[in-house]
């Protein structure tokens, strides 16, 4: 099941995407259909309103507004072994604030603070409910669903600053998108991130529902999670691309789609 955040006119609505039936107003092709209230309140959240509209009349937003976004970055060489929540090297863990987040589309503003970004293409994993010290075997039931994320870190502030707070918590530094799927995790999950179209980086997670389980179990040892919260998951492979103004960069996943956003400078 798909479940999109999107704006029709003014008003600011979740809805289910699917295709239309042949014969139909939408013509056979995508369509949006409108949901009551918001899928994090429960089975009776996913409610339609019978209000249905093509897809190409909506604009998508950024599928879920978190209280926080939580990624994880494999540690510095060193000694190191398996952990207790199932993880097999330990390693770390970083926040990006909630108002680095933006949709599909959206402009990735580059600061005037920074002279090289780098974006790196993340499933996002969002959690459905209130949970703390979730047992890896448990994670299933507080999974939500997945999308595509763009994790932007600004590199030389990173390494200049010796900590990340700045350097990945830019406003624009998390697009997400287009929508959440809500069946991903049942084999291995693969990323591809471009940059003009030329690909610049192949991630993946194999095993991915035992990855992203362990990643679950691990911020929830540290802090709760609340119903939105995202989980960057997604190790890379392949050289960094730097990022220019007037690049256009995208990150998809087979099972989920495609999010595309473009660099504008910033401020």
């Amino acid at each position: 099941m798909r479940i999109a955040r999107f704006a029709a006119g003014d008003e600011v609505s979740y809805g289910l995407v699917g295709t239309a039936r042949p014969g139909s107003t939408a013509g056979g092709g995508d369509v949006i259909a409108e949901l009551a209230g918001h899928p994090f309140g429960g089975s009776d959240s996913i409610r339609l309103t019978g209000t249905t509209y093509p897809l190409t009349d909506v604009r998508l937003l950024a599928p879920v507004l978190p209280s926080k976004v939580i990624g994880f970055e494999p540690p510095a060489p060193g000694p190191g072994g398996g952990a207790e929540d199932g993880l097999d090297v330990r390693p770390v863990m970083y926040l990006k604030p909630s108002t680095a987040v933006c949709g599909p589309w959206d402009a990735i503003r580059y600061p005037a603070q920074a002279n090289r970004l780098e974006p790196e293409g993340k499933l996002a994993v969002i959690i459905g409910r209130l949970c703390r010290q979730v047992p890896p075997d448990q994670a299933a039931a507080v999974i939500f669903g997945c999308t595509c994320a763009l994790d932007v870190t600004a590199a030389d502030l990173a390494a200049s600053d010796g900590q990340w707070a700045r350097a990945k918590g830019f406003d624009t530094f998390c697009p997400l998108g287009p929508w959440i799927e809500t069946d991903v995790l049942a084999g291995d999950v693969a990323l591809v991130t471009s940059v003009n179209g030329d690909v610049r980086r192949r991630a993946g997670i194999p095993r991915a529902a035992h990855g992203v389980a362990a990643l679950v179990a691990a911020a929830s040892s540290v802090m709760t999670l609340l119903p939105g919260d995202v989980l960057l998951a997604g190790g890379a492979d392949g050289a960094l691309a730097d990022l220019d103004p007037g690049d256009e960069v995208s990150v998809s996943i087979d099972a989920v789609g495609t999010l595309t956003n473009k660099v504008e400078k910033g401020d």
